[in-house]
């Protein structure tokens, strides 16, 4: 009888072991600033985000050791793209797309390749990388996502590359410790104002085991935010007053460059 009481509650307490939560790790992270400011000089900026993987307890060594995919995307808007050919010895416009709400800024950081970090399942599901990223079209009534290779959608792609909005960056990411790690976050001159949030994703072994967020915003300050609030504002008023500026102007430059 204490034989079978014994051989119980080993099988209880075993039976609590299987269902106590197992260790996990978490990341903190945190960007230089929450707010830039875009002034007369502003040449464009850059964020650094440190993050750090905490451990909830002792977990057994990973394998694989620790990747971090880093995503940011800027506010969205609405574009159109063009394809021109020439026509009798004219370059005309000959068909368009229209992208719905794709992100004005798009960049991925990494500490290694994306295709080391997980496989292209993965990759897809997460939308990892600017192959699988949805940039839905609007196709005559329709809307949809295309594949990847379509010309169109390539060249948005490339446009926002060489204006270095849209960034894929592999090994961006550093880690300074085994459970510390920094990225920057640049920002062009032209970079669009707005909210911008920033997804920090950490993966050990192909998957995926935690994942935080966070944002920051970019706004006018000053001058060229009084000038953006009163062209907004007060449209017909700014008109009136640009074009009264332009023959100020003119009328000025006529008088201290002509000869007499």
């Amino acid at each position: 009888m204490m034989r079978a009481c014994i051989i119980f509650v080993m099988a209880a307490v075993a039976s609590l072991s299987a269902f106590r939560p197992a260790a996990a790790e978490r990341i903190v992270s945190s960007l230089s600033t929450h707010r830039v400011l875009i002034t007369s000089n502003f040449t464009g900026a850059e964020l650094i985000l440190f993050g750090s993987i905490e451990l909830d307890t002792a977990p057994a060594p990973r394998r694989g050791g620790y990747d971090v995919v880093v995503t940011v995307i800027g506010p969205r808007h609405v574009l159109v793209t063009r394809r021109k050919e020439r026509v009798f010895g004219i370059w005309v416009n000959t068909d368009s797309r229209v992208f719905i709400d794709p992100p004005a800024y798009l960049a991925t950081f990494a500490n290694r390749p994306l295709n080391a970090i997980a496989n292209a399942e993965i990759r897809r599901r997460l939308q990892i990388g600017f192959e699988n990223m949805q940039l839905p079209q609007r196709i005559g009534a329709d809307v949809g996502e295309v594949t990847s290779n379509d010309p169109f959608r390539t060249a948005f792609i490339r446009l926002k590359s060489e204006h270095e909005l849209y960034r894929e960056e592999p090994n961006a990411v550093t880690f300074l410790t085994p459970n510390l790690f920094r990225t920057g976050v640049p920002l062009p001159a032209d970079a669009p104002i707005g909210n911008y949030e920033v997804d920090v994703k950490l993966f050990t072994d192909g998957a995926m085991i935690a994942r935080t967020n966070s944002a920051f915003e970019l706004v006018k300050f000053g001058f060229e935010q009084f000038v953006a609030d009163a062209a907004h504002s007060h449209g017909l008023l700014y008109g009136l007053a640009t074009a009264l500026m332009a023959l100020a102007t003119g009328w000025l430059a006529s008088v201290m460059f002509r000869r007499d």
